[in-house]
């Protein structure tokens, strides 16, 4: 199934990460880590939408671990939060990899702004990923790799570009007009059928059962994802 989005908290200031973890639920799935080693740890191990990464951690330097995290190869987006909002601070985070930077003490409804701007700004980009059920989707590839056995399964342009659309629609089902509409722009020809065969084709691919679907849904006139 698709989830919420899992955003990873690294703060050793105990109140205010609960606070912020309460405040992202539910449209966020919070993940809270103390300690930079914890952080670390946890976003190298397993998919996260975003980080929000204190610099003061008790063990290392905030930008340390955001240097790091990129050496891994972690592309999601990091916003750096400080105590500190002078201008060469805001450098140092930024040059160690992060997208953001965010003085403490800041309004959280400017922070969960700034990271729905950088989410945003993430699923356009090449390095997107994006979890549905068992697999990771990586858009700008064209791929499902299933995150157990690590198995790539190649999509075509159109396949990709309607699971993309299907990911953004969130719970909402999308009727096949509009899919049309987005993933072929109405071209003369194109009709129901076509757009059929594709979902047919991507259960083929996706499914463990594609004759009882449990990710690719029909639903309300259209297709939905499951949650």
């Amino acid at each position: 199934m698709t989830s919420t989005k899992r955003v990873l908290l690294v703060d050793d200031d105990q109140p205010l990460r609960q606070a912020l973890a309460e405040q992202l639920a539910p449209e966020y799935t919070p993940i809270e880590a103390a300690t930079g080693t914890e952080g670390f740890a946890a976003a190298k191990d397993g998919h996260f939408d975003a980080i929000l990464l204190d610099v003061g951690l008790p063990d290392m330097d905030g930008r340390d671990v955001c240097r790091r995290l990129r050496e891994a190869g972690v592309t999601c987006p990091i916003i750096m939060l400080t105590g500190a909002a002078t201008e060469q601070d805001t450098i140092a985070g930024l040059d160690s990899g992060a997208n953001d930077y965010i003085a403490k003490p800041f309004r959280l409804g400017e922070l969960l702004a700034r990271l729905r701007a950088q989410l945003r700004q993430h699923e356009a980009s090449e390095d997107a990923e994006f979890v549905i059920g068992p697999y990771l989707f990586q858009p700008a590839h064209k791929l499902l790799i299933d995150q157990a056995t690590r198995k790539k399964v190649r999509l075509t342009e159109k396949e990709a570009a309607i699971l993309r659309f299907l990911y953004r629609a969130g719970e909402q089902p999308v009727s096949r007009e509009t899919l049309l509409g987005e993933v072929w722009g109405y071209n003369a020809g194109v009709n129901t059928h076509t757009l059929e065969t594709h979902i047919y084709r991507l259960r083929q691919k996706m499914e463990r059962d594609p004759a009882t679907a449990a990710l690719l849904l029909t639903s309300a006139g259209g297709y939905r994802l499951a949650r």
